[in-house]
């Protein structure tokens, strides 16, 4: 390592002292290495291979505040918490905490008593936070963006708040002293050329150092099975449970429907489960993590909302009850799977090929194109009304989704951001129109299409699919289901 001796053995006394391990596993001294020079980097890590540690012990040796931006609660609760009993100091603020703790979190910020503080995109974007925060006296040295394919995902309809965030470091900086420096760094499982570019782009990453590491994990299982009814796809669901006995796994759907009404066929059966969905009150989303997670529930029946970054390493098996939309969605959602380096299987049940029997895949898919075309036609239809410039919380009072849709137009090349609260529309300098999104939506869910239908190596196609040619090269895992069916017939071949 090139950086200062000193600091690099008080990393490695507080690697053993708070994590406990001897060593780095490659390229953790690498990425630390690269937050410490205040490098801007991009992580492309698969699940399980130590993402966290790379920007919570850069954290601890530095002085100042690291702001870790992160979707879920539940995600950052679990890093927090194990923060927290390593009697390090670390934080996290979010709109479901009462309002002393709010209190007491913005006090330890003002008199710089924290180093890490968890937060989600709407809370950093929210006024008390920022004012806190932008205090000349509070320095900040690094916004790290955990799961940072959700801005991608999540950023331009469902949460517009990430779009803001590329304006972030830039009015933090007016606010700091001169020459101070807030690098950047993104840490994602998933994240094929488009994503890695997006990411780049909208959070305007300085040369960013980048890591990619191959999604590839041997103990993961991959199988595809096609079922012709609805009434076959619970059979087979059943079935694939019962070979499964007492082994820890979640099933996953796509609609809050979906999962109260299967998490009440399973219980009519008497098998224990939950539906867990974005709908539930936080409280009971927060029994049914910890049921799964001690033991008390084998299974959950959730949407995508469930399991990003819980850590339960003895999850056997998932199953896609229905089809995700993207391939990295699913990648992140396989690898909740095995994180104990155990064999898991995960299993994906699709509607048959013509869509007669079983129509259900293709509707879906078109449903979700046609909610995004209204959303963007009604973004349109705003971008008429809006002033020139102005209040982002005035457009959201003024317009139904009024947040999403400047998030759109931003996306569009329409408007700027002023600051995290002040948009100025323009004329975009490449001209992004709807049916260039669409087809980017498309791709994508042709290329989940594919890996359906594909007959060679499910991990040399997602090899492939992101990226990673060179190791894809006469690659075949051996244990998913294509390549077992191949082999069988290379047997049966040679009689």
């Amino acid at each position: 390592m090139t950086y200062l001796p000193e600091l690099w053995q008080q990393i490695h006394l507080s690697l053993k002292q708070f994590w406990g391990y001897e060593s780095f596993r490659y390229p953790q001294a690498e990425i630390i290495e690269s937050v410490l020079k205040s490098r801007d980097t991009l992580v492309v890590m698969p699940t399980g291979g130590g993402k966290s540690l790379c920007f919570q012990l850069p954290a601890l040796v530095r002085e100042g505040l690291t702001l870790v931006v992160s979707p879920l609660v539940a995600l950052m609760e679990n890093q927090v918490k194990e923060l927290q009993q390593r009697h390090l100091p670390a934080a996290l603020l979010h709109s479901e905490l009462p309002r002393y703790e709010k209190k007491q979190i913005l006090s330890s910020i003002e008199q710089q008593r924290l180093k890490l503080l968890y937060l989600s995109p709407e809370t950093l974007l929210s006024l008390p936070v920022w004012q806190t925060i932008a205090q000349p006296q509070v320095k900040i040295n690094s916004l790290i963006l955990d799961e940072a394919h959700c801005l991608v995902q999540w950023g331009t309809t469902f949460r517009p708040a990430y779009r803001r965030l590329q304006i972030v470091r830039p009015s933090l900086l007016k606010s700091k002293p001169p020459g101070s420096k807030i690098a950047i760094a993104a840490f994602t499982a998933t994240a094929d050329a488009v994503t890695q570019k997006a990411i780049i782009r909208t959070l305007q990453l300085k040369q960013p150092k980048t890591f990619l590491l191959s999604p590839y994990r041997a103990n993961l299982h991959l199988q595809v099975k096609t079922i012709w009814t609805p009434k076959g796809k619970k059979q087979q669901t059943l079935k694939f449970i019962q070979n499964h006995p007492q082994q820890s796994g979640l099933i996953y759907v796509r609609s809050r429907r979906d999962s109260e009404e299967l998490a009440n066929w399973f219980d009519s059966l008497k098998l224990s489960t939950k539906a867990y969905h974005a709908g539930l009150d936080a409280q009971t989303r927060r029994r049914i993590e910890q049921d799964w997670l001690t033991g008390k529930i084998t299974f959950v029946i959730c949407t995508s909302a469930f399991g990003m970054g819980i850590n339960k390493p003895n999850c056997r098996w998932i199953v896609h009850f229905q089809l995700p939309e993207l391939l990295s969605e699913y990648l992140q959602e396989i690898g909740r799977g095995g994180r104990d380096g155990q064999p898991a299987n995960a299993l994906i049940l699709v509607s048959e090929p013509t869509g007669w029997l079983n129509p259900e895949d293709k509707q879906r898919s078109q449903f979700f194109l046609k909610q995004l075309e209204k959303q963007w036609q009604q973004a349109q239809a705003i971008a008429k009304q809006i002033p020139i410039r102005g209040k982002i919380a005035t457009i959201e009072k003024e317009f139904l989704q009024g947040k999403t849709a400047l998030g759109i137009l931003h996306s569009l090349g329409q408007l700027e951001w002023q600051d995290p609260f002040s948009y100025q529309k323009c004329a975009p300098s490449v001209r992004v129109s709807w049916e260039n999104l669409i087809t980017v939506y498309q791709r994508w869910q042709k290329q989940m299409n594919q890996y359906l239908r594909t007959k060679e190596c499910r991990w040399k196609f997602l090899l492939t699919a992101f990226n990673f040619t060179k190791e894809a090269r006469d690659f075949r895992c051996g244990h998913c289901d294509n390549c077992w069916q191949n082999s069988r017939k290379n047997m049966l071949d040679r009689f």
